[in-house]
């Protein structure tokens, strides 16, 4: 009996060393795959986690709600694609927020509403208050892009990678002519790994022209235009002309928003410059995301990054925190006529 019990346990022991290897094994790969992440205190860990039982560890999560006695028509179905809509929501635009949520929700949206002002109880009276996420701060700023002040502390890429697509959205878009599902079946059709909504020519606050709407075009991905101070030509290559998006709409696919997480400054009180750099982002896949720095690695950056025409948005520009609203647009002179492709 004993020679037989010393058997047992040899075996045992040579199985726990097995897979003790093999997870470690795994962990160098991913050190190699990933060396944003090998560093000292990351590498610790890592080894640290290969001593758990195998199975048991799981690196992903999400942001839907989980009760516990849940219906089977409320679990959702797994296979089906999954989008998010992260909001940065002041009480004063709470009935604009509500005509947004209304449009994507029906579309399998995970609805996130960042509260800059620190107020949750007014928005309790919309009938989707509890199928949302609501993360409050007090006392926050708007328009020191508080959006991605939120972004870079709860949207992780493991904790956003259950979803497609990640809307990161400003709160004074107007939606009246924007459907989700059609806007997604482009995107998708053409690749566009970072892409957003044109902009109604008669919003407020257009800083850019290569956001505008063309009434002619499905999408564009550059524009030419002689006028202004950033000239766009044949020669001209990269933002604002080609391979942009501005900040107050856009939409990242996963891969695209795994890469622009890294890239988003933990201290970053404001989003002047990120914008520019966002068209590297839609080149880069999960395994690349570490050699940002080496811009030529990336080929052309424009390719999958663009503007959708035909579903577009009004920005109406109202600032709630820190200063008076601006209801002054620009011209329709400023924006209108440049040549999109």
């Amino acid at each position: 009996m004993k020679p037989f019990m010393g058997f047992v346990c040899a075996v045992m022991l040579f199985v726990v060393y097995k897979t003790t290897n093999l997870q470690y094994q795994q962990a160098e790969l991913e050190a190699k795959l990933h060396p944003l992440y090998a560093s000292q205190e990351v590498d610790e860990a890592w080894r640290n986690l290969v001593r758990l039982p195998r199975g048991i560890i799981h690196a992903t999560s999400d942001l839907d709600l989980k009760p516990l006695w849940s219906t089977s028509r409320s679990k959702a179905n797994v296979s089906s694609p999954r989008y998010l809509l992260a909001i940065p929501a002041g009480i004063k635009q709470k009935n604009n927020v509500d005509n947004m949520v209304q449009k994507f929700l029906p579309v399998n949206f995970t609805i996130v509403l960042f509260h800059y002002d620190g107020k949750v109880d007014e928005w309790l009276k919309f009938r989707w208050s509890n199928l949302a996420i609501h993360i409050v701060a007090q006392n926050q700023t708007k328009w020191l892009r508080i959006a991605l002040w939120f972004a870079k502390r709860f949207l992780h890429p493991s904790i956003v990678s259950a979803y497609d697509y990640i809307f990161l959205w400003d709160e004074d878009l107007g939606v009246e002519n924007f459907d989700p599902r059609s806007y997604l079946d482009i995107v998708k059709s053409e690749g566009f790994e970072i892409s957003q909504p044109a902009l109604d020519p008669n919003s407020t606050d257009i800083h850019h022209r290569i956001t505008v709407r063309s009434k002619r075009n499905q999408f564009h991905r550059r524009i030419y235009e002689k006028r202004g101070s950033a000239r766009c030509s044949n020669e001209t290559e990269g933002p604002p002309c080609s391979g942009f998006v501005e900040g107050m709409a856009p939409v990242f696919s996963r891969s695209a928003w795994h890469c622009t997480w890294h890239l988003i400054q933990n201290d970053l009180v404001h989003g002047w410059g990120v914008d520019m750099k966002l068209g590297y982002c839609a080149q880069v896949r999960l395994w690349f995301y570490a050699s940002l720095a080496y811009e030529n690695d990336f080929g052309d950056r424009t390719q999958n990054i663009g503007v959708v025409d035909s579903e577009y948005l009004v920005h109406q520009g109202i600032q709630t925190l820190g200063g008076a609203s601006r209801k002054k647009g620009r011209r329709k002179s400023e924006v209108l006529n440049p040549v999109l492709i």
